[in-house]
């Protein structure tokens, strides 16, 4: 059996002209970076304003497992599966982390037959966005530090510093650091941190911004310390905004590659999910949406996590409005949540299924509470038995929602024929009410509580002392109609990894909470979860190389 990088490394590419010409984008309009890969034109987007939107469907899925869930493979093989009905799709996706790339979960360009293309690039260094991204957090943050050293006018606490330094790698080992060592040349001595690039609120702007002016005022607004006497002391007051804009310049423009059936693909910024917002760009999505009927997103990990933070704060600040949803699960992934170990999930297991199905069930009235028609899509694996999938079948449309197989990993666009038929469907036949969860006047604790309680199943929220203080602050100072961005474990409803299945009456613990004012949201971090992730004991750079003839292997 071939490996993914080994089927995108076969694959026939068209010149990216080509792709765009298809969907109406002129060669002049594009920023080309080699053959494959190419920027949108600021001027072509402005161009496209005022052109009608076509259909937004989102792919989520259920919370991952390590059996695999295929979220971005059903996202690329849907838009492929558009195309061979004849249907004019692109495809929106985030671009992948480094960290995960050399980590443990792998790159972010699907897989099987169900690839964007060039895997490589895309999964590596791809248009140089997240490097621009790191390059504007670090620069602000080494502006903060020259300010404290060259006299303090603004009369910073260097203990209130709340700025983080960011690179794209886990490194566990920068999570809490001390800078400033040395003389007095050296700078000032303080703790300082590290996230992961996709945790930092530069990523979020990028993301939610509609354009350089709007970039602007939003980096300007971000709070990177506080004062002695108590005051926030923002990016604009540190005169960073200007020198950090220039950085993001061309990271702002969305990029555009294909799949390996040269369905468009626009790829364009990468925040996690379970850290961050977990949403591909809007300038992206608003600009795919103006040139095809149809656009096939995705949001990160499960739907507790991607789909709630792109209805409650991707949709809410856009003015988008989801036509459609598709839920994807696997048999392996629900028997898993039923307390199969992984090395057994092969064997049917019906009790198990049936036991681990709260999973799913939980996913599904998640997105009911949004007013979105829903179409479940069963990623189809070999060990699949008959009595399996009929059981899902049956309780999917027990509960008011289509189904669907979906074989795109070993066939492509045509192992995703019936699932694109039955989205069509649904859209012609099930109208969306789309609507946030919570309305921007209710207070912080409230929206905290509201998306414990109703999305997760919490019976309750504990918020440690340094919370509730960072809570009354923020409230005090006017961010108490933003929505709330919550940082959680990926693999569990709850904010305990361990607690698989649908767990319900757990507390969820609430340990700190901060404004992102640029973003536009408070971030609110549970349990245990890092914003700067670790590697693990068998990293994945262990297998990855690259050959005399420049051949990458072992990426996946």
């Amino acid at each position: 059996m071939k490996t993914d990088i080994e089927i995108a490394q076969e694959a026939v590419l068209e010149p990216i002209v080509d792709v765009a010409a298809r969907i109406g984008i002129p060669a002049d309009d594009l920023e080309l970076y080699g053959r494959y890969k190419a920027k949108l034109s600021d001027d072509y987007i402005k161009r496209m304003e005022d052109r009608p939107a076509g259909r937004l469907i989102l792919v989520t899925a259920v919370n991952p497992t390590p059996a695999g869930e295929g979220k971005t493979t059903i996202t690329v093989g849907l838009g492929q599966a558009f195309g061979v009905l004849g249907k004019k799709a692109v495809i929106a996706l985030r671009e992948p982390s480094l960290g995960p790339c050399f980590g443990i979960k792998g790159g972010a360009a699907g897989g099987g037959y169900a690839q964007v293309v060039p895997m490589e690039d895309l999964n590596l260094h791809f248009t140089g966005d997240f490097h621009a991204i790191t390059s504007a957090n670090n620069l602000l943050a080494a502006l903060l530090d020259n300010h404290i050293q060259q006299g303090n006018e603004l009369g910073i606490d260097p203990r209130q510093v709340v700025w983080k330094r960011c690179m794209d790698m886990n490194d566990r080992a920068l999570r809490n650091v001390v800078i400033g060592m040395g003389g007095r040349t050296d700078g000032v001595v303080r703790e300082d941190h590290f996230v992961i690039t996709v945790a930092s609120e530069i990523m979020a702007i990028l993301c939610l911004a509609d354009d350089m002016e709007d970039l602007k005022e939003r980096l300007g607004r971000i709070i990177v310390a506080y004062r002695y006497d108590g005051a926030a002391v923002t990016a604009a007051d540190l005169h960073a905004v200007g020198a950090m804009a220039a950085l993001l310049k061309d990271a702002m423009k969305p990029n555009l590659i294909q799949t390996l059936e040269h369905t468009p693909a626009f790829v364009h910024g990468g925040p996690f999910a379970n850290i961050a917002h977990g949403c591909n760009s809007v300038r992206a999505t608003k600009t795919a949406l103006k040139t095809a009927d149809y656009v096939i997103t995705e949001a990160g990990f499960g739907a507790d996590l991607g789909a709630e933070k792109f209805f409650d704060i991707k949709c809410r600040m856009a003015g988008l409005k989801p036509d459609a949803a598709v839920l994807v699960a696997t048999v392996r992934a629900l028997k898993y949540n039923g307390g199969v170990p992984k090395a057994a999930l092969a064997e049917e297991n019906l009790t198990a299924l049936q036991a681990g199905i709260g999973n799913l069930e939980k996913h599904i009235e998640n997105l009911h509470k949004y007013g979105v028609p829903i179409v479940v899509a069963l990623n189809v694996f070999v060990s699949d038995t008959e009595a399996e999938i009929a059981f899902v079948k049956k309780f999917c449309e027990n509960r008011g929602c289509e189904f669907a197989l979906s074989q795109v990993w070993e066939k492509g666009g045509a192992g995703g024929v019936a699932l694109a038929e039955k989205v069509l469907e649904t859209l012609e036949q099930k109208e969306s009410r789309f609507q946030p969860l919570y309305p921007d006047d209710l207070s912080l604790r409230e929206k905290i509580e509201k998306v414990a309680s109703e999305i997760y199943g919490a019976g309750g929220v504990s918020y440690a002392p340094a919370a509730e203080k960072q809570l009354k602050k923020l409230e005090e100072m006017g961010f108490g109609s933003l929505p709330v961005c919550m940082a959680k474990t990926q693999y569990s409803l709850s904010d305990d990894p361990s607690l698989l299945g649908r767990p319900s009456g757990f507390t969820m613990n609430v340990r700190e909470v901060y404004v992102a004012a640029g973003a536009g949201f408070v971030v609110v971090l549970t349990g245990a979860v890092m914003t700067m992730p670790g590697l693990p004991k068998q990293p994945a750079a262990y297998g990855i190389d690259v050959n005399s003839d420049g051949v990458i292997t072992g990426l996946f």
